[in-house]
């Protein structure tokens, strides 16, 4: 079988590489050797794409020194962004749940904040913050998406009134 860097329990557009089980997850998690080639290949990942993992711990992203030439990749190419979507699911599975808000932040931040990404912001709207397991950190991630986005009124990824309160 072929076998994905990123793998999901659903069907990719690789048709020979079959989902994951639950078990399957559940015995990733619990090697710690899995684990670490996990991260050896987000953190590759992340470098194609001009992005630092600067904590381990936490998931703390900064931009590579390279950043402008890959980001000018990233722009050119919307293939790249299934493949975020597809590292931010996996790394939900894998229990990164931290990493995965740090790396739509980092997207957010970019798109709607420094305006680096602008072929990449439908993507971060659109699916990159849905991926964020945790309906707390997910709420804070639209909330903050909302703060940036111009204009404002044309937000259509929450409801005005409640982000309005939000916090």
């Amino acid at each position: 079988f072929p076998f994905r860097l990123f793998p999901l329990r659903e069907h990719g557009m690789n048709w020979r590489a079959r989902p994951l089980t639950c078990q399957e997850i559940q015995a990733f998690r619990k090697s710690k050797e899995v684990m670490d080639r996990f991260i050896r290949a987000y953190k590759l990942m992340l470098g194609f794409y001009g992005i630092n993992l600067v904590n381990e711990e936490t998931g703390e992203l900064k931009r590579a020194e390279n950043w402008r030439e890959r980001f000018e990749n990233l722009n050119r190419f919307s293939h790249n962004n299934l493949r975020i979507t597809r590292i931010l699911k996996c790394l939900g599975e894998m229990g990164y749940e931290d990493y995965q808000v740090h790396l739509v932040k980092f997207f957010l931040t970019e798109t709607l904040v420094e305006e680096t990404l602008p072929n990449v912001k439908r993507s971060a709207l659109d699916y990159f913050l849905f991926t964020v397991r945790s309906k707390e950190k997910r709420r804070e991630l639209v909330h903050y998406a909302w703060q940036h986005f111009r204009p404002q009124s044309s937000f259509v990824w929450g409801p005005h009134d409640k982000l309005r309160k939000y916090r």
